[in-house]
């Protein structure tokens, strides 16, 4: 009789986004383009982060809509929901029943040192809530909570990932190994997309809207917002980051969205101006976006089928995360469900 072999296990990946703001052209290159790839080799688990959004007051109607078109987006962008888990925080319990626990095991000094928190405070001074300062425990519990072994996260993110593996190495010192330690998965290649106006600083939808590229701009908007990008004034296309951020970051954009090698591309464009960069440029964002636009006005016209995916996914994800957060309740002591 031959011997049964069992599928091999695939690593697990999480990640979340927040429905909050306009997505960007650097969300696109830095996570969801390479979302989809990853779908094949790994059990992928996309979370809409809404409990995150709430540490910044939204309007309610607004938060419920940006989930929604937030799901469109995952599923425009190229996950296919029947092999991607997509669904919505506040669906799952686990998530704020875990970050409780993990709370109580995550120290006052290592949430003070958390550079987002100093950040968000700084522009939100009039909110400075409990939330905003352990919005980090609750990033870790998300992680934790499906036994996560990769995280796809930009440079901004590392330290709240670093934070969680401390967490998590802690508690399984006390209690054994209850969670899997996390790994950063970080893309080799356009990870990190700047300003349009501000080129050494990280594009960002919480910036002013023209200093990103969002991901549902019409064409003649992509076209206006490339066309005013920042330069510099001596006129030669090079790819050097410290010395000509704002060249630098379009070339970037170009190879990231699959129009060749950054070398290739000064190649390219060598002795011609930044005229013809920025008309380049545009023509490739434009072009990488037009699929997913089109598919997003397809699949948020029919908000039964998104809900339907959520609801079921939902279902899926409380299973998974139970499975974690009833081992970690009986570690800590907590009484015995009937």
């Amino acid at each position: 009789m031959s011997e049964i072999v069992k599928p091999e296990k695939k690593p697990i990946i999480f990640s979340g986004i927040q429905p909050s703001g306009t997505l960007t052209l650097g969300n696109y290159i830095g996570a969801l383009k390479n979302f989809s790839v990853l779908q094949d080799d790994y059990d992928c688990i996309y979370c809409i982060v809404d409990m995150h959004a709430i540490t910044v007051r939204q309007n309610p109607a607004d938060l419920r809509r940006r989930c929604m078109e937030l799901a469109a987006i995952y599923i425009a962008s190229g996950l296919d929901p029947k092999k991607s888990l997509i669904y919505c925080q506040s669906h799952v319990t686990g998530h704020a029943e875990l970050a409780w626990i993990l709370n109580c095991f995550t120290y006052m000094g290592e949430l003070n040192r958390m550079t987002q928190y100093k950040d968000k405070a700084a522009k939100h001074a009039d909110n400075i809530n409990a939330g905003l300062f352990t919005y980090p425990v609750l990033m870790a519990a998300d992680i934790l909570l499906f036994q996560t072994n990769m995280v796809p996260v930009g440079v901004d993110q590392k330290q709240h990932l670093e934070l969680c593996r401390d967490v998590a190495q802690r508690f399984n010192g006390v209690y054994g190994d209850v969670f899997t330690i996390p790994e950063p998965y970080i893309a080799k290649v356009g990870s990190k997309i700047m300003s349009l106006q501000e080129p050494t600083r990280k594009m960002s939808k919480s910036d002013p809207e023209d200093t990103f590229v969002a991901l549902l701009d019409d064409p003649d908007t992509i076209r206006r917002k490339i066309k005013r990008a920042v330069t510099d004034s001596d006129g030669e296309i090079r790819f050097d980051p410290e010395n000509k951020p704002g060249v630098s970051n379009l070339l970037s954009i170009m190879s990231a969205l699959g129009a060749g090698s950054i070398d290739s591309l000064v190649a390219e464009l060598a002795g011609q101006g930044y005229g013809t960069l920025k008309t380049r440029t545009a023509d490739c964002v434009i072009a990488a976006l037009e699929p997913l636009q089109t598919e997003y006005k397809k699949l948020i016209a029919d908000k039964g089928y998104l809900q339907g995916i959520l609801d079921e996914n939902a279902k899926t994800a409380n299973y998974l995360a139970n499975k974690t957060l009833r081992k970690v309740q009986k570690k800590v002591g907590f009484a015995t469900r009937g």
